[in-house]
């Protein structure tokens, strides 16, 4: 198990019956790297590979 495993399952048992928009988890986001600067680079990976996930392959 991956160290940030433990996170997701904390966030899936503890907000997994919620629905929540993609605007919303974007204000998220941007209010995350706004606290946390350092993970600007992480956080802009995982909202790029999100917004690409039904992008086919380009190989």
């Amino acid at each position: 198990m991956y160290f940030t495993d433990r996170g997701i399952e904390e966030l899936a048992s503890r907000r997994g019956d919620e629905e929540v928009t993609f605007e919303w988890l974007a204000e998220r986001l941007r209010e995350f790297v706004d606290l946390n600067p350092d993970f600007e680079i992480p956080v802009e990976r995982l909202a790029t590979w999100l917004a690409r996930l039904d992008d086919e392959d380009e190989d």
